[in-house]
């Protein structure tokens, strides 16, 4: 028996019928719960079936009620539980079968979480269904650090990017408007870009944007044992290749940088570590 052959397997909703499903795409937030909308977590403590992410804190896990049905559907680099294919039809055949559902996901659901395709196979499914906004990494990243993502000195736009590679086999890369990405006067927040630092970082300095740029990496925004290292575009790959960071983490690029020597101590907490390196 799998998840996708049997759905039935769930305890059922008392007094709903086939058919009256409902699926609540909510955002987790970077990671401490109480970052989380009123909203989201008034929806975790009313939950009966979560299907949940891998970027998703055990402390928000937490408030889920214990008698809810849980259901890991996590995808971290070379190991997924199920595809994005298979969450998508899970979530379809609970909810076509009558269960409502959250489908909890690490920060805004809409923002590099496949929300949107999930949406958009529920709509065409016919399944009833609303969203719930979460607060993204970037930001939990940016008041925990004291590195503003946008300042009227330093930043004029923010462009949010993604870092994983595209394409198979050897032909594998980074795919990314690098032009646009190394414009002056800007922040640059690249997420799932860890692996693909050294290239991101050639990449940019290659397009005009100079290695001194101020660039930072934050690992495990806003929980406990977030580290903030702080270089420039150039350094960046060798600093975060010799403090061994690890997913989940974002790369922070622009002159917002260096605001974080006035505003990170201010910006710390108790409740999180932080760390900075040069």
């Amino acid at each position: 028996m799998t998840l996708l052959s049997e759905p039935l397997q769930f305890t059922a909703d008392p007094g709903l019928a086939a058919g009256s499903g409902h699926v609540t795409l909510v955002g987790a937030g970077p990671g401490d719960p109480d970052l989380l909308t009123v909203k989201a977590a008034r929806a975790l403590r009313e939950a009966t079936l979560v299907l949940y992410d891998a970027l998703v804190s055990k402390d928000v896990l937490a408030l889920v009620p214990a008698s809810a049905d849980r259901v890991y559907v996590g995808k971290v680099s070379g190991h997924h539980s199920l595809s994005q294919g298979g969450i998508i039809e899970l979530m379809l055949r609970l909810a076509g079968g009558g269960r409502r559902l959250v489908r909890l996901k690490g920060g805004d659901p809409y923002i590099f979480g496949r929300g949107g395709e999930e949406a958009q196979a529920l709509a065409a499914a016919g399944i009833p269904f609303d969203v719930i906004p979460g607060i993204s990494a970037a930001q939990g990243a940016s008041a925990a650090t004291g590195i503003p993502l946008t300042h009227r000195d330093h930043a004029e736009s923010l462009v949010y990017a993604t870092g994983h590679l595209r394409g198979e086999g050897e032909a594998r890369t980074v795919d990314l408007d690098w032009q646009l990405l190394s414009r002056p006067r800007q922040t640059v927040v690249i997420y799932m870009g860890v692996g693909t630092l050294p290239v991101i970082s050639a990449q940019l300095q290659a397009h005009g944007l100079s290695g001194d740029t101020p660039a930072a990496i934050v690992e495990r925004a806003t929980q406990p044992g977030q580290r903030t290292i702080t270089g420039t575009l150039a350094t960046l790959p060798e600093l975060a290749k010799r403090h061994d960071v690890r997913a989940p983490a974002l790369i922070m690029i622009g002159t917002v940088v260096l605001l974080r020597a006035e505003l990170g101590q201010a910006a710390a907490t108790p409740a999180v570590a932080r760390t900075a390196s040069a």
